[in-house]
């Protein structure tokens, strides 16, 4: 299965002190309130709900809010996805082939949309505390919307910078996500976030 972000990204229990839960929604908050944008390398682990041999995939991302992303798996094949503000596109190179959406179709209570979207955070999710384990603080994030893809979803920090995602679709599907190198408010290139589908490439949707 190629690694899809909608449903990947990102793609995350142990008991901890109230105030170490705490300090861990602190964090997430202030993420969210003052991160404008960010890039970092990511590998990603798909295990299916059989349990059978996980995914794994590498890559590199970067954001700026609201609506802009660029996620480049490069490992274990090729595959770019870019939300340029209006549209997300997804362009599988092996397939020479495009797929194109609205991009408020793909944000709102979805994983993105705690990277990439607005900072409506608690209007989309409702928060609690995920505790602390291998020096992770955790937070669970709980989709308010009742047709969302994923069951539920664990953002972690260490110290304040973002670590790692985890996520379980409605198919039994977890996702996780770990970033390294991440920069916080970096200065992103130009034309990091728009994408022109390649010459011959067979555009599906809008």
């Amino acid at each position: 299965m190629r690694p899809v972000f909608i449903r990947s990204v990102a793609l995350l229990l142990c008991l901890a002190s109230g105030q170490t839960a705490a300090a861990a929604l602190d964090k997430l908050r202030a993420f969210v309130e003052n991160t404008r944008s960010g890039k970092a390398a990511f590998t990603q682990t798909v295990v299916a709900k059989s349990g059978r041999k996980p995914q794994i995939a590498a890559g590199t991302m970067m954001f700026s809010r609201p609506g802009r992303f660029r996620w480049v798996y490069d490992k274990p094949y090729y595959q770019l996805i870019v939300g340029d503000g209006e549209k997300l596109w997804i362009h599988d190179r092996d397939l020479n082939q495009v797929s194109v959406r609205k991009l408020s179709a793909a944000l709102g209570s979805s994983p993105a949309a705690l990277l990439a979207g607005n900072n409506e955070l608690e209007k989309n999710f409702t928060l609690k505390e995920g505790g602390e384990s291998d020096g992770i603080e955790w937070v669970e994030a709980q989709p308010k919307a009742a047709d969302s893809s994923f069951e539920f979803l664990r953002i972690g920090f260490a110290g304040d910078a973002l670590k790692a995602m985890e996520l379980r679709d409605n198919f039994g599907q977890t996702t996780t996500i770990v970033f390294s190198h991440f920069e916080r408010n970096a200065a992103l290139p130009s034309g990091s976030f728009r994408f022109v589908p390649p010459k011959g490439a067979d555009v599906i949707g809008e």
